[in-house]
């Protein structure tokens, strides 16, 4: 099925991004009731993951993991009734991919190029100081998660999960472009030398 840009920009949003909009619309219309509405969540995932196999016939790597990963954390926090195992999905999230981030990065390997694909275009000096930088990023995330669950209302900590690290992620991506325009690969060719 060929989709046009604005359709794949909207499915790509909808996997990405479903299953939180639900969880964070349900919390609200359950009264605030964080074990309700990871129903909300559980479904809005597993809906966002079947578009994602409608619409584009695969599921990229990183919604297949957090739409995964939530599926498995609202499961536990539904069989248990607890809603601590939705609460510390961010933290282990994060710090998995801080230390897949950190730790391919010592062993010389550059993650973050291979889940980017062949999308930008980027020197291996640009590479090691992205994954460096969002690994780090991703640790912090998953500390701030921790202080506000563990200190702040169930009110607080669901606007922190959505839309905050949301927030806080285009932020820091932003503060990245301007490494990644200092190291960008373009296939024009130099522009040729001037006389004298």
């Amino acid at each position: 099925m060929r989709l046009s840009p604005s359709t794949r920009r909207t499915v790509r949003f909808v996997v990405d991004y479903g299953g939180l909009i639900t969880f964070l619309i349900g919390f609200f219309l359950s009264g605030r009731d964080l074990v309700e509405a990871t129903k909300w969540l559980v479904g809005g995932s597993a809906v966002a993951i079947i578009i994602g196999l409608i619409f584009e016939r695969r599921i990229a790597p990183l919604p297949a993991i957090s739409g995964g990963a939530a599926l498995a954390f609202g499961g536990l926090t539904l069989f248990f009734n607890d809603p601590t195992f939705v609460k510390i999905k961010p933290t282990i999230m994060n710090l998995l991919f801080a230390a897949g981030l950190l730790g391919g990065l010592a062993f010389g390997k550059s993650p973050l190029r291979m889940l980017m694909g062949s999308s930008v275009q980027l020197p291996d000096v640009a590479w090691r100081k992205l994954t460096l930088s969002y690994g780090l990023f991703f640790a912090v995330l998953a500390g701030l998660n921790e202080v506000i669950w563990r200190t702040q209302s169930d009110e607080i900590w669901v606007l922190f999960r959505m839309p905050g690290i949301l927030i806080l992620t285009l932020i820091f991506s932003f503060t990245q472009v301007p490494l990644m325009m200092k190291y960008a690969k373009t296939d024009e060719p130099p522009p040729p030398p001037t006389p004298g």
